[in-house]
């Protein structure tokens, strides 16, 4: 997911190192830097089509398809529908599938890790139905007060995903100016109040362990300890003492979605956080959705 030195998205990058005088960490950039897709709000949607690109609302879904339920029999929250045919020609790393439409339920966010949800992908979505929920969602039941998620539609772009403050190395980056490179890596992301999500970036957070305990979850089953050391420790046990192969399913452990606080939306999360939906690529690049972890950051 790293650049491409032969894409015209590296000579993008370079353009900005050059004009904020960050060549000294260009190699390092280079190698660090992702290829993602940003979704932005477009405006409300009144459900005059079925099958877009939306966000809050309820979702069109194919004829006789069950809504999904957390264990104790709540039906979930919908967030989120992508059709693919949108949003892949905007990604660039050519990880998602390029046709169908893929759905984004939660449960109760609460506690802030291995929360209940579910990603639905459907290949061929057929004819598609608005569906509501009979009766209230897992978020609803949690909280009385909070309203149903106002509909708006989608548009995807490309965007260039340079380490954020919790997985830039700093040593690496080398720079006296720090600030200007945390400012290009707003620049870039363009996190305008119009943009809710990203794919394949990098996690907000405050520490660069969101895939370490993603990777232990979707891989072991078990609950991450906060000591990324540990875990990948337990992972490499897991391998049959491969470290190295331990390290690369960390690095393979993608951002599939983050979901942002949105007032347009009425998104948020605790404290204005994020919303993380991670899955291995091994299973993104096969079309399996079936194995995914949800988490949520909040500062």
């Amino acid at each position: 997911m790293s650049m491409n030195l032969d894409n015209p998205m590296t000579i993008e990058l370079k353009r900005h190192l050059e004009e904020r005088e960050l060549t000294a960490a260009e190699h390092y950039l280079l190698s660090a830097c992702k290829q993602g897709v940003r979704l932005d709000l477009v405006q409300r949607d009144e459900y005059e089509h079925t099958g877009g690109s939306r966000v809050g609302g309820h979702p069109d879904l194919p004829e006789h398809t069950a809504w999904p339920v957390t264990k104790d029999g709540t039906k979930m929250t919908f967030l989120a529908q992508l059709n693919l045919a949108e949003i892949a020609p905007h990604d660039n790393a050519q990880l998602l599938p390029p046709q169908g439409m893929l759905y984004f339920f939660l449960g109760i966010d609460e506690p802030a890790y291995n929360i209940e949800h579910q990603v639905i992908y459907v290949e061929q979505a057929g004819t598609l139905q608005l569906q509501k929920p009979d009766g209230i969602t897992a978020l609803q039941e949690e909280d009385e007060d909070r309203e149903e998620f106002r509909p708006y539609t989608v548009s995807a772009r490309s965007s260039l995903e340079l380490p954020n403050y919790a997985y830039a190395d700093e040593e690496a980056l080398d720079l006296e100016d720090i600030e200007s490179y945390y400012d290009l890596v707003d620049e870039l992301a363009d996190s305008s109040s119009r943009n809710w999500g990203c794919m394949f970036g990098y996690p907000v957070g405050q520490h660069d362990d969101a895939e370490v305990e993603a990777a232990l979850m979707l891989l072991m089953n078990e609950h991450y300890d906060y000591s990324a050391e540990r875990s990948l420790e337990k992972l490499t046990t897991h391998f049959g003492g491969d470290r190295e192969r331990a390290e690369q399913e960390v690095k393979d452990t993608v951002m599939l979605l983050e979901i942002d606080s949105s007032d347009p939306v009425g998104f948020l999360w605790w404290d204005c956080g994020v919303i993380h939906f991670f899955m291995r690529k091994e299973d993104l690049l096969k079309r399996d959705f079936s194995r995914t972890y949800c988490s949520l950051y909040s500062s």
